[in-house]
């Protein structure tokens, strides 16, 4: 039986009430001229709490008869956070031209979460959905836990300029975390920067075209903590069963290895650029350069399993990013047409250094991120089409036992003659890159008297998706909906299709190895351009008694995608993460038919009293 979504849609209870109480007070005082003290406190209390009802007479899960088991669940959770900042600023101007900006402060910040989750099934009457009404309560569904984190911060910064026209700043800050280890709490992350106006200088005058020029640099350090609350400590699991005699007891046993020298993950960041405006203004360039070396990633180390554990959470590796990103702004049109244009590009690259000691290699579900190549690139079989008929099958390479005439037909890409498949000398290679070439952006503006109109465009370049839901949508032999192409698969050496789709003889030991194996097949070109907005609008300017000026307008938001893209409709709803071990930074660009954007019109109406 397969599952009425309608019926599923009107009986289904799935309920969120979210109470949120925010908070914030400061005190400021200038005790003397230039030195200034202020202490704030920033709170949030957010209550959240859900409820999910499946009836025994509906059911939104395939292949299971109604009427089902009845199954409730109920979670509450209550986040309690605040943060106290105190700063002590002075300002001071020396001989006319020097300013100097001292800061120095503590900061605090706290964070505690409650949860409660209670699991039923098995009621009596579905219009009792209460726990009391429940039959069996879930124990090992049901649980309850604390999630508790802080940082304290030490901070100070300098900026300085003289006459405005020679810049400098430097800035320090000591943080510690109770997420890391007990001997690495505190990290220490200084920065540094300094800026020319060039244009300011008297040997400027000799270039009138020249408006504005600055030359600006900086270098700094930063810190990242964005980690469990205590992956440091050893975690221990209470559902462990042991056996003694003929007797089964439940225990607890050290579930997770401590690291108590875990700590801060790591940037160091330089940035160089300039920004140039001439005739004018009417014309403003910027350009940025950066490199950056991320050291100390905090990552979940393999280890030997004779430890009696898989992993061994640590601080390892080093990845290199570096880029160009260039900005344009340009007033093509003045007078009555009124004309402006931005634009924007950037290349970002980035390569993996250095992993733990003794790895060169780390394995995600479709990805690899490997030392001497970008981080988290597709990793798969290189498919070469279908095997057109008995000869094509003999004189090629194939999955032992499995391959036949029209199943599809992958590279041996390590020539040991066989299609296998898992293990560091298989016949896998990268296959595909989640990152772009570059992505770009243009934006106009045009006003004429009192019309006004927009359109924003913006897209990337050569970066590819994972299809991953075709793993469903094209299941030649699972119960779900086939996806259009599946019509035009292999049928026989006269009708062998599109080449898309290989046969259906032999059932799951055949299609398996298309669906299973990650493979260039499921890789697409995912560059697009979309125009992201477009707005016409016209200003009534004219005041009267009742409003000074209205603005009405239309818009039409994703008006449209140029894309090659064949997984989707829009290949920016890409997504990353869905518990089935595709989560993760080291894990991107995998499509699983997330709902697309949608294109919306709008009508509006801006009154200005």
């Amino acid at each position: 039986a397969y599952a009425n979504w309608v019926r599923s849609a009107d009986e289904l209870i799935n309920e969120t009430t979210t109470t949120n109480l925010l908070s914030n007070a400061f005190i400021e005082i200038e005790p003397v001229k230039g030195l200034k003290f202020k202490s704030s406190m920033n709170g949030e209390i957010l209550r959240t709490k859900f409820f999910f009802f499946n009836p025994s007479n509906a059911t939104s899960r395939i292949n299971v008869p109604i009427p089902t088991t009845a199954e409730s669940i109920r979670q509450n959770v209550e986040n309690l956070s605040w943060l106290n900042e105190n700063t002590l600023t002075y300002n001071t101007t020396l001989w006319d031209d020097h300013k100097f900006e001292l800061l120095g402060g503590y900061t605090n910040q706290y964070f505690r979460q409650e949860s409660t989750q209670v699991v039923a099934d098995t009621y009596a009457d579905d219009r009792l959905p209460t726990i009391q009404g429940a039959i069996n309560v879930n124990r090992g569904a049901t649980v309850s836990g604390v999630q508790e984190w802080s940082l304290t911060s030490y901070l100070a910064r300098l900026n300085y300029n003289f006459k405005g026209k020679y810049l400098f700043n430097a800035a320090i800050r000591s943080d510690g975390s109770s997420r890391f280890g007990t001997n690495n709490r505190w990290g220490t992350f200084p920065s540094v920067g300094a800026g020319w106006v060039v244009s300011d200088e008297a040997f400027m005058s000799d270039l009138p075209a020249v408006t504005f020029l600055k030359l600006r640099g900086s270098w700094g350090i930063i810190g990242n903590n964005n980690l469990g609350n205590y992956t440091s400590y050893a975690l221990i699991n209470n559902t462990v069963n042991g056996v003694f005699g003929n007797t089964v007891a439940t225990g607890a046993a050290v579930s997770s290895l401590a690291n108590p020298n875990l700590g801060w993950e790591t940037t160091q960041q330089l940035d160089l650029g300039f920004d140039l405006n001439l005739f004018n203004n009417r014309v403003n360039f910027v350009y940025d350069y950066y490199t950056k070396n991320t050291t100390n990633l905090l990552y979940a180390v393999q280890i030997a399993q004779e430890s009696g554990f898989g992993n061994f959470n640590d601080n390892i590796g080093e990845i290199k990013f570096w880029g160009h990103e260039f900005s344009l702004n340009t007033i093509n049109t003045t007078g009555k047409v009124r004309w402006t244009t931005n634009a924007n590009i950037s290349f970002n690259r980035n390569v993996v250094v250095a992993l733990a000691p003794g790895i060169d290699r780390v394995y995600g579900q479709h990805h690899i991120t490997k030392v001497g190549q970008p981080f988290a690139q597709f990793y798969g079989v290189i498919s070469e089409g279908m095997y057109k008929n008995a000869a094509d099958l003999a004189s090629s390479p194939k999955v032992p036992g499995r391959s036949t005439v029209g199943s599809i037909k992958l590279k041996d890409s390590n020539g040991n003659g066989v299609i296998d498949y898992g293990g560091n000398s298989d016949d896998r290679v990268i296959m595909g890159n989640p990152f772009p070439d570059f992505v770009y952006g243009i934006t106009n503006n045009v006003t004429y008297g009192d019309w006004d109109f927009n359109i924003i465009g913006s897209g990337s370049y050569g970066n590819q998706l994972i299809v991953r839901h075709i793993y469903s949508t094209a299941n030649l032999d699972g119960v779900f909906n086939m996806v259009d192409g599946a019509k035009y698969r292999f049928r026989s050496e006269a009708n062998p299709g599109m080449g898309m789709y290989g046969t259906t003889v032999g059932g799951g030991n055949v299609t398996g190895i298309e669906r299973d194996w990650m493979n260039s097949r499921f890789v697409a070109d995912a560059s697009y351009f979309t125009i992201r907005n477009i707005t016409l609008g016209y200003t009534f300017a004219k005041p009267t008694k009742v409003y000074k000026s209205v603005r009405v307008y239309a818009s039409c938001q994703q008006a449209y995608v140029f894309t090659n893209y064949w997984g989707g409709p829009n290949p920016e709803t890409s997504a990353q993460g869905n518990g089935q071990g595709d989560g993760g930074n080291l894990s991107p660009g995998i499509d699983l038919s997330n709902y697309p954007v949608p294109r919306t019109f709008t009508l509006g109406a801006n009154f200005n009293f």
